[in-house]
Formats: structure tokens, sequence, C-alpha cells
């Protein structure tokens, strides 16, 4: 009956969109359209960055204009106040615009009375940092200081009206530049508004305490992933713009706690399968599709949505034969490229070692699906996977990535591979990505307060570098002697975007917008906020906080029937007294 209700719901909403098109509008027509499901919000820039007016300063005039709330309607009024930007025979006009937040979009030029008659070329440059909106764009070969036009173009070269407006580009950004480009013209700007489109959705997760650096930490992780939820569920807004099922766990981790049942998961999910048909590993990675089980176990816990995993269901009892045939008795596999995440790719028997935790956890929760499922014979070959890979347990070589999978597989104690490990000198070590593990691996060892400490300073020093959404990768060594990413260049430090970064992301390719990075946001409501889910569905829930050094916590957590509403307060002599609200259906156990 609820799937039913949820399929008229969903009929309704399209039939109402469709019903709204003009008659001209054929069944032909309305087989092959799809409403979009991004809104989109129009967006005055925050503040002008910087100017280049020419020797005398009097090429760019009235700048403030662009900071006023727009309406995108070009006018033949004379009396309309413009920012006017001009080029001389020697000299160009140029301005850099900051919106104040990383944004998906694009912007909306609105021009006016003053411009030439004749349409003028104009260079459009986005960027996540200042920096990179200066930047060089080079796509021949990725360097430290270039940047990249890959998967969305942000380096623009194009004629604009001389009235009435423009969109262009659909990117990841929080700065835009514009630069004339022919000699000898003049454009006069209205509005230079940017374009965010997203999902129009609202955080029914929320989470509050005394610490308001958490708080902004918690916010800022959710906001992330909230840019990434597009079409499907993308890792990068910017670059990455595509399904990865690895990139996606965390992702998925963060969205179940802070929007609930959002149909981008499992639409991601689909589309996986699609693109990736057995036999074959998800994005051609066997860790991979190690992630796709894990994801399937997590979502189902949430949601208890057995209609959507029976969907799954050959697909998950395939891979499972594919993944154990790759198993030997001994213990040796035949998987062939190993990869947790980029950081971690130099020590190579580290990645060995938790690489193989992993496959145990992907088994481990496959054997829960199998239960599930009634996919007995399944669930034994899963079983008989995890005793023969654990005939050869590895060696973490003080790689925290591996540490963590171990500790969370069960093939390693967790308070040793933390006190070893993952705790060894605090954030060092730590990835955006793997950072999530690392600091479950903490909560498993009890070491809440370790991780408190962590998100502070790791998730935290991005935000002291200007950010306004977590990153594809963060190394706290780079934030010294480094400018920040809403600054002009300062004399002898460094660009804490354009002189950092490797492997895939150097300089300006590096995203600062990566959905992978979202852990906090999960770990802040599984442990902090303490929603712990004991039963498919929701429909048990256990309520465990870990305050650590905080006084009070409070905040709201989404079930299939409503949100549970929480908070905690520390009261003398340590005792904490918890306050709960939730649906009736959701039983909360001790």
């Amino acid at each position: 009956m609820k799937r039913l209700l949820l399929f008229i719901a969903a009929l309704y909403v399209c039939t109402s969109i469709f019903a709204q098109l003009p008659p001209v509008f054929d069944e032909n027509f309305l087989k092959v359209a799809e409403p979009d499901p991004l809104d989109r919000i129009y967006l005055s820039p925050q503040r002008i960055v910087w100017t280049y007016g020419g020797s005398d300063g009097k090429l760019v005039q009235n700048t403030e204009v662009l900071l006023r709330a727009g309406n995108g309607q070009a006018n033949m009024a004379r009396n309309t106040e413009y920012c006017r930007m001009t080029s001389t025979e020697t000299e160009k006009a140029s301005i850099l615009l900051d919106y104040g937040r990383e944004l998906h979009g694009g912007i909306q030029l609105v021009m006016g009375f003053g411009s030439d008659r004749r349409p003028s070329l104009v260079r459009i440059r986005f960027g996540e940092s200042v920096g990179e909106a200066n930047s060089q764009t080079l796509n021949t070969e990725w360097k430290v200081g270039f940047s990249t036009d890959d998967h969305a173009k942000r380096d623009i070269i194009m004629e604009i009206p001389r009235d009435g407006s423009i969109e262009i580009g659909n990117t990841g950004f929080r700065f835009v530049r514009i630069d004339l480009l022919e000699n000898n013209r003049t454009i006069a700007v209205k509005e230079a508004r940017a374009i965010l489109r997203i999902r129009n959705i609202p955080y029914i997760g929320s989470f509050r305490s005394n610490d308001e650096r958490l708080n902004k930490i918690w916010m800022t992780a959710a906001y992330t992933v909230h840019l990434n939820m597009q079409e499907y569920l993308w890792d990068g807004i910017k670059r990455d713009r595509m399904v990865w099922l690895g990139d996606m766990h965390p992702e998925v981790m963060a969205i179940k706690d802070v929007f609930g049942n959002n149909p981008i998961v499992p639409q991601s999910l689909d589309l996986a399968c699609e693109l990736y048909p057995l036999p074959g590993w998800m994005n051609g990675m066997s860790a991979y599709s190690f992630w796709y089980l894990i994801i399937h176990k997590e979502w189902y816990y949430h949601h208890g949505d057995l209609v959507f995993l029976q969907k799954h269901k050959d697909y998950i009892v395939g891979l499972i034969d594919y993944i154990v045939g790759h198993i030997g008795e001994d213990g040796n596999e035949t998987f062939g490229r190993k990869f947790l995440d980029w950081p971690s790719s130099p020590n190579q028997a580290g990645v060995e070692s938790g690489y193989r935790a992993l496959l145990v956890w992907a088994l481990k929760d496959a054997i829960d699906l199998c239960k599930i499922l009634n996919q007995p014979v399944a669930a034994q070959k899963c079983e008989q996977g995890i005793t023969n890979i654990n005939k050869q347990l590895k060696s973490t070589n003080g790689l925290k990535q591996a540490a963590a999978l171990m500790a969370i597989a069960g093939t390693m104690d967790a308070k040793k591979a933390c006190d070893e490990v993952v705790s060894v000198d605090g954030p060092k070590g730590f990835s955006t990505f793997y950072g999530y593990y690392m600091l479950e691996a903490q909560a498993k060892a009890g070491q809440y307060q370790e991780a408190i400490d962590v998100i502070r300073q790791y998730w935290g020093g991005m935000l002291d570098m200007g950010a306004t959404s977590f990153w594809e990768d963060f190394d706290l060594e780079w934030t010294k002697n480094a400018f920040r990413l809403d600054q002009m260049p300062v004399e002898g430090k460094k660009d804490i975007h354009g002189d950092f970064g490797a492997y895939c992301y150097p300089g300006y390719r590096h995203s600062l917008c990566h959905g992978w990075s979202a852990g906090p946001a999960a770990w802040l409501s599984q442990h902090v906020l303490g929603v712990q889910i004991m039963e498919p569905g929701c429909k048990a829930v256990k309520i465990e906080p870990q305050l650590g050094d905080l006084e009070w916590v409070e905040g709201t957590y989404p079930t299939p029937y409503g949100p549970i509403k929480v908070s905690h307060k520390k009261l003398a002599g340590g005792k904490v007294e918890t306050k709960v609200e939730a649906p009736r259906q959701v039983k909360i156990v001790k």
C-alpha cells in the first residue's frame, strides 16, 4: 500500500507538471519529456574582490550596482544604473566577483544602455577560489598552478548582447571573473547574478551544540553533499560529475541522516547497475563493487524498502558469485588493482591490508542482505569467502585507512588499531574520504573525544582557509604559510588551492566541493547526537550520546515515520540528561 501511494503521488506530481505545458506538445513529446529535478535561485554577488580599471582607474565604474538585488529584466529606462566596463587600445577592464559561498550553476548577465551597439567578446572564468578564477586553463596535462575544464566548462570566451540578458556556465564555483577582450568597447552591466541550481529539499536532520565550530562543520558537510545531489548523486560539482560507488558511501550516510529517503540514492544505484553490468566491476574497480553491497545494507536498514532491495536481488547475488570466484581457498585473490583512496596509494602494503578488510566488511553486509532476500546459498558463499580471505591477514604498515577498515570489519581490535595507528598524531594522515572511517574506528574504540578533536582540527582547518564546502583532499600541513582561498595572492605565502594537490587533482584541478568529504554530518548525528538504528526501517532506535567535552547537544534525525527530536544536557557530575520525542512507530531501545 505504501509503495502504491508513493507511486500515485509521483504520478500526480509528473501529471501536474506536464498539465502546465502548452497543448501544442503532443503525446510523442511527453514520452521523452522529463521535468528538471532542480530549482533555480538567483544570487547577487556579496563583494567585489578586485577590479582592473586601467592606469587611471576609470575603466570600471559603479561596481556597487552589481551587489544589489536584481530582477533579471533588461529595460529601456534611461535612469537605470549600470556597472560600466571599458577597454581602450592598450588596456582592458576586468572584475572579480565573490558570491559568498560554493554554488552549482552559472551566472546571468543583464546588459543595458551604454553598451556598444554590437555584441562584445568577453572571457568568463568560474573559480572555486580566487586563484582559480584568475588562473589560466591548460587542458593538455595536469600541472600545479593551472586549472582544467574537465567535466564542466569553467573558462568561457563568448559574445554577450549589448542589451538583454544571457546565461552562462554550469559548474561548481564561488568566484567569477569577467574580462573585456576587444579594444575600444564598453559594456553596461545591470546585474551579474549567480544561478544556483539545487534540489529544493528540507534539512530534516539537524545538529546543534554549544560548540559553534562543530555546528558549522555539520552544516558545511550537509551542504557539500546537497550540492552534489544533482540529476544523480555526483562526487563533485566542478569535476567528477559522475556516479562513483565508493565515493557514494559517505554521501549516502550523510543523506540518510540529513535528508532522509531521497530518491537520488536509489536512482544512482539503478544507473550504476545499468552502466556496469555483470560480470564486471562498478566504475571498473573491484573495491567500488564492495561499496555497492555496503551501501545497500545501510540504505535498507534506514528505510526498510524491501521492494527496492528485491529489485537489485539478481545483481547482488550475481556480484557475490563474482567476488567469491576471485578468492582462493588459501586466501589468495585475483582482484587485480586495489584502490582505497588517493592519499593511501603510495603505501601499497597498507592498501593491501585495507582492501582485504573492506572485502570482509562487504561480505558481512552481503550476508545480512542475503538473509533479508532469503538467499541462503549466497550467504554461505559469503561466509566461506570471509573464512578464506582471513587466512591471510596483512599488516597495516602504519596506514590509517587500513587500520580503520580493519577495525570496522573486525579483523583487528578497534582499540589496538586506534592506539597504534589511527589516533597517532591526531589528524595527521587523515583524508577527506577515508577520514570518516577513521572516525568510525575511533568510535568503535570508545575514543569519542579524540574523534571530536580531529573533526574540529581537520574539517575545521578547511573552514579556517575559507571553505564553504568540503574538499576532495586536504592536509593540515598545507595551511602553514598559506593564504585563504578567498584572498588575492599574498607575497611570500602559498596558495591553498593552486599550490597543493596531487594524483588526479593537482593545483586548481582540485575540487573544493567533493561529496565524499561529508562524513562529519553522519558521524556527529550518529555518535554525538547518538542516534543508532537497531532494526531495518528505523523501527527500533537506540539513543546513546557521546558528548565528550560538549555541554549540550540537540537535533533531529529523519526516519520513514517522521523525525526524532533529541536533546542532551550535561549535568553536574557529568551525568547526561536526555529528552527524546519520536514517532509512535519508532521504538526507543536501551
